[in-house]
């Protein structure tokens, strides 16, 4: 993997429409967390413990994989992603 630099993103905004439009605060209450390490996790300002990681997985009911993946800075996915996140603000 060499010196790339790893980002962390996941899906847990996506996650919470799906299951039938699930807060933070309902997730956070499920995990036991505060809404606030939710919303902290969900824009990427704050990354989850495994164990953290794992419950929310849980409950969503997919693979810690669906909920969090790393890109390397290179990686076309994350610019993709990074390109999407500077058109909604």
């Amino acid at each position: 993997m060499g010196k790339d630099k790893l980002f962390i993103t996941n899906n847990i905004r996506k996650l919470r429409f799906f299951a039938n439009e699930m807060t933070q605060q309902e997730l956070a209450d499920k995990t036991g967390v505060t809404r606030q390490t939710v919303v902290a996790i969900e824009n990427g300002k704050y990354f989850p413990s495994l164990e953290l990681a794992f419950r929310m997985a849980y409950i969503f009911k997919v693979t810690l994989d669906e909920v969090f993946s790393y890109h390397s800075e290179d990686d076309p996915v994350l610019a993709k992603i990074n390109k999407n996140k500077t058109k909604e603000k």
